[in-house]
């Protein structure tokens, strides 16, 4: 018997409780994990709110890295006792351990720890796609990052600035915006007093820029139109002040034949030949210094319904993990 974190509902953080599981072994192309640290994303809220759709009774969590405890029959780039990683669906991470499919599994480095695993995988990834694929940055581009302070900000400021880009940061006090400036953000916008439009007209000359990064949603996206320059990029990656309402496609190209893109990790991490080279180009920037993982709070993960309303509150920066012992 282990433990897990399990929901029979939707709803707040207290749907949330912390119960014995039984986990048997592995099937073909499955994988058993005992977990030393989870990670804590906002898209666990949204599963847990019940904005994203999965069969209930259910588990939540998407990220997390362990030891191989069993290998099922067919899976071959894995053994028991291999240090891995993983970010992607099924959820089911806010466990002690669990059974779950070996494609998204990787192996995780000696010199990366469990700690840092946990809480770079869907981050890091995510950052890694952003800016590689759904908008493929090139040095001297000014860009639009908005949450810079956040887990994935944080990771794509010290990315961004290493690949010689220029950050526009929006952030939510002016602690958050030192500490984005500290990690390569190169403009800090305050959103609870200024306007992030202005400001990015202000530090384009008016141009704007050729992409913009919104993982906020509701709040940011007719705003973050506006701050695209001609043939801009809007990357919309998330839904933190609920989801992007319907509106006429007809405004992007009014606004100057506008792009729009809404990616998914989950896309990507269910293709081995899309997975392993992105994964190699995360380690790869963590490896050499040029991202830092740090992880800024920590939390007993049967202590979940508090970081859970951390998050939503804004009170957290950067990276969260969830400890299962």
């Amino acid at each position: 018997m282990t433990k897990a974190i399990r929901i029979e509902q939707t709803g707040g953080p207290e749907v949330m409780q912390w119960v014995d599981v039984e986990v048997g072994e592995p099937g073909p192309g499955e994988v058993r994990i005992r977990h030393e640290a989870v990670g804590l994303n906002y898209i666990d809220v949204y599963f847990r709110t019940g904005l994203y759709k999965q069969p209930l009774p259910g588990g939540l969590g998407m990220e997390g890295a362990g030891v191989v405890e069993a290998v099922g029959e067919g899976v071959t780039h894995l053994r028991t006792g291999d240090r891995v990683a993983y970010a992607g669906r099924p959820t089911g991470a806010y466990a002690q351990v669990r059974v779950m499919p070996a494609d998204i599994v990787v192996r995780l480095p000696g010199s990366i720890s469990f700690e840092q695993g946990a809480a770079m995988m869907l981050q890091g990834l995510t950052v890694q796609y952003l800016i590689r694929d759904s908008y493929r940055v090139q040095a001297g581009d000014t860009v639009l990052l908005h949450a810079a302070a956040g887990g994935v900000g944080l990771i794509a400021c010290q990315w961004l600035k290493a690949l010689g880009v220029t950050v526009i940061g929006t952030v939510g006090s002016d602690e958050k915006a030192e500490l984005a400036r500290a990690h390569g953000c190169t403009h800090t916008v305050v959103y609870t007093r200024e306007s992030f439009v202005d400001r990015v007209k202000e530090i384009t000359g008016g141009k704007g820029v050729p992409a913009v990064y919104d993982s906020i949603g509701a709040d940011t996206f007719r705003g973050s139109l506006d701050c695209l320059a001609p043939r801009g990029t809007m990357v919309s990656f998330g839904n933190a002040s609920g989801p992007v309402p319907p509106f006429d496609i007809s405004v992007l190209g009014n606004k100057g034949s506008l792009r729009l893109t809404r990616p998914t990790l989950m896309t990507y991490v269910v293709h081995r030949e899309l997975l392993e080279p992105m994964v190699a180009d995360l380690f790869d920037s963590v490896g050499s210094g040029k991202v830092k993982i740090e992880v800024r709070q920590r939390y007993a993960l049967a202590d979940v319904a508090q970081a859970h309303r951390d998050l939503e509150s804004r009170r957290t920066t950067g990276s969260t993990i969830l400890l299962p012992y």
